[in-house]
């Protein structure tokens, strides 16, 4: 059990690192909020899920799936509100805003 919860972490970190690699060759501020996002949320399910493997007990386990519910509500939110206030600032979706 505990290699399996070791190959989980692993696929959690794999994620983090291709996602950090996305973040930066993208162009577009909007993409690069979507794939943050997509990345945190992924990764951060991992993580639960593997603590949910080496947990001791039914309660702990109850309190990491109300975590993953949480997250699953939050995250889509909160990458809404930042690719929104994005957009009213006048940050042009174009993906041209870094170049001189």
């Amino acid at each position: 059990m505990i290699y399996l919860t070791y190959a989980i972490l692993v696929l959690a970190w794999l994620f983090i690192l291709f996602g950090m690699v996305a973040i930066f060759s993208l162009k577009n501020m909007y993409t690069r909020i979507l794939t943050s996002a997509t990345i945190d949320t992924v990764a951060s399910f991992l993580v639960l899920i593997a603590l949910m493997f080496v947990s001791g007990g039914f309660d702990f386990i109850l309190r990491l799936i109300i975590l993953i519910l949480f997250l699953l509500i939050t995250n889509p939110i909160s990458s809404h509100v930042n690719i929104r206030s994005a957009y009213l600032t006048g940050i042009p979706i174009s993906g041209k805003e870094g170049k001189a």
